[in-house]
């Protein structure tokens, strides 16, 4: 059963407590990643045979393969890929940035040029796991930065066969090309490139462990979107709400993960137990119904605070990846909201909404990280370049102050490389 806390009346450790996932396979990966690097194609195949019991003949997907898969998969969903993609192109298309030019006095330019990475890797998880969202989620912001290639990688299954809704997902998306290879093989075929797979630039993507710690392990040789923990919801409201709503809301994301997070935040505690009764009810009828238990009765809990002002407080200092404001007038309360991955405003808006459809991306900052960074977006595929240009007057103007400013940090070459175009006793 959920806990319900009163804010207050317990320890800030018991408010503010967080699931900490262990991970001792920093040998295991770095030997994987190893091996990849050594023996390419032949290290995938291997590791595929292993992990995923697949034999395969190629890792590459198909184009015959990918029509399979569209005339496999209903039309409605379709539909519904392509009206999803359209909201999260709509969406990201304002993201996207432009350079500028400055010109000032003597003739001197500057300036910042915005360039695309030439090729992004999308990891997308596979089995049980398999999340076509996400394909449409990583790879909409990759095209609309102007990525040259956008090469995806997720694990087969025992036949050698990929879910055929993330070949569709991909197919609506654009993306270029798709491999078979999961895991941290997968992360390290992209950082490093084998006969097959192409290096990219950057990888972003969710997975299990093995991939959250190769990508670790490979950033900076590659960028990365970021090292995501388990999924959190936290919710506030008040008691105008249906506990029923609310629960259910609750256990959207409860049932993601026996690591994940479910949080409400009330003022009212006749609302907060008639959620924990709801909840009792609800979970046994859930598909996933031991994860959501193991998740609720672990990491879930009920806090009680005096006010809506104090529970967005309290919401701050959690920094949680989903926030739902159910409450009226929910825009009274958005500029109030500092840290949060995606707030979701009022009473019709459930983060499943922004799971699959709405626009804005769910790809998120997650175990309180969302107070130092952004949820996947355009930004996370550009670059960004400086230029400088100065006529030989502009730096005759400026020549004696950058040398005594070089001086200061005892680096006389480059006083000396200022004053050489400009003194001719230098």
């Amino acid at each position: 059963m959920i806990k319900i806390l009163k804010y207050g009346q317990v320890s800030n450790d018991e408010i503010f407590a967080r699931f900490e996932p262990t991970s001792s396979v920093e040998d295991i990966v770095r030997d994987i990643i190893q091996n990849v690097r050594e023996n390419g194609d032949s290290a995938l195949f291997a590791y595929t045979e292993k992990f995923d019991k697949a034999k395969l003949d190629s890792l590459q997907v198909s184009p015959e393969e990918i029509d399979a898969a569209v005339g496999s998969i209903e039309p409605d969903f379709i539909r519904i890929l392509k009206t999803a993609a359209s909201n999260i192109r709509k969406y990201h298309e304002n993201q996207k940035r432009e350079g500028f030019t400055i010109k000032g006095e003597d003739g001197i330019i500057m300036g910042q040029k915005v360039i695309p990475v030439d090729r992004a890797g999308l990891y997308v998880p596979g089995g049980t796991a398999a999340y076509p969202s996400t394909v449409l989620m990583d790879a909409i912001p990759a095209k609309i930065a102007g990525c040259k290639e956008v090469v995806m990688v997720t694990p087969p299954n025992a036949y050698g066969s990929v879910n055929p809704a993330i070949l569709v997902a991909a197919f609506v998306a654009g993306v270029d090309k798709i491999f078979k290879v999961g895991g941290a093989q997968a992360i390290a075929a992209l950082a490093y490139g084998t006969e097959t797979v192409p290096r990219v630039d950057k990888i972003v993507g969710p997975g299990n462990a093995f991939v959250a710690e190769a990508k670790k392990q490979v950033f900076g040789l590659v960028s990365i979107d970021m090292i995501a923990g388990p999924s959190e919801i936290l919710i506030i409201s008040d008691d105008k709400m249906d506990p029923k709503v609310t629960a259910a809301d609750l256990l959207s994301q409860a049932e993601h993960d026996k690591m994940a997070s479910a949080v409400l935040i009330t003022d009212s505690e006749d609302f907060a137990t008639a959620v924990s009764k709801q909840l009792e009810i609800q979970i046994p009828n859930l598909d996933r119904e031991e994860i959501a238990r193991a998740s609720i009765d672990n990491n879930g809990k009920i806090i009680i605070a005096d006010n809506i002002n104090q529970a967005i407080k309290i919401s701050n200092e959690i920094a949680p990846e989903h926030l739902e404001l159910c409450v009226d007038n929910p825009f009274d309360y958005l500029d109030k909201i500092r840290h949060a991955g995606s707030v979701f405003l009022g009473r019709n808006c459930p983060e499943a909404l922004g799971d699959y459809y709405a626009g804005p991306n769910h790809t998120l900052p997650t175990s309180g990280t969302a107070k130092f960074s952004s949820p996947l977006s355009v930004d996370d595929f550009i670059k960004k370049t400086q230029f400088t240009y100065y006529t030989k007057d502009a730096l005759s103007k400026v020549a004696d102050d950058i040398a005594v400013f070089a001086r200061k940090e005892g680096l006389t070459g480059h006083a000396k490389s200022a004053l050489v175009r400009t003194k001719e006793d230098i």
